[in-house]
C-alpha cells in the first residue's frame, strides 16, 4: 500500500513516517508533500491508498485539500495529524470525509487504533 504524508516541516513528516514504522507499517510506501497543493497533484499521480495530512499548510490547507478531494470524486481515505484537535476542527474534518484527527503529541499505539481499520483491512 501507497500512504501519502503531507506536512510542510520536513521534521514532522520523518516524525509521522517514523511513528508509522513503530505501529507497525514500515512495509508501506511513502510519498511526502510539503503543502496541500503538492499533495493533491500526488493523489492524482500516485493514487495512495491513504492520505495524512497536516492541517495548516501553505499553498492550500488540510481542510482545503479535502475538500478539493472530495469535491472531484476522489474516496482516497484521509486523516489528519495536526498539531490542534479543537471540537471545531474535527467536526469540520468529519463533516469533510476525514477518517480520524489525531493530535500531536501522538504515540505509535494511537496510529494503529486508526489505520488498523484502513490498512488492515
Amino acid at each position: 500500500m501507497k500512504i501519502l504524508v503531507a506536512d510542510d516541516s520536513r521534521v514532522m513528516r520523518q516524525i509521522v513516517i517514523r511513528t508509522l514504522r513503530q505501529a507497525g507499517y514500515a512495509g508501506h510506501d511513502v510519498v511526502e508533500a510539503e503543502n496541500g497543493k503538492e499533495a493533491l497533484d500526488l493523489v492524482r499521480s500516485e493514487a495512495p491508498d491513504l492520505v495524512l495530512s497536516d492541517w495548516n499548510m501553505p499553498e492550500m490547507t488540510g481542510i482545503d485539500l479535502l475538500d478539493a478531494l472530495r469535491s472531484s470524486g476522489s474516496t482516497v481515505p484521509f486523516g489528519f495529524v495536526t498539531s490542534e484537535g479543537s471540537a471545531d476542527m474535527r467536526a469540520r474534518a468529519s463533516a469533510g470525509g476525514a477518517l480520524f484527527l489525531i493530535a500531536k503529541p501522538f504515540t505509535p499505539e494511537a496510529f494503529d487504533e486508526v489505520l488498523a481499520p484502513v490498512l488492515k483491512g
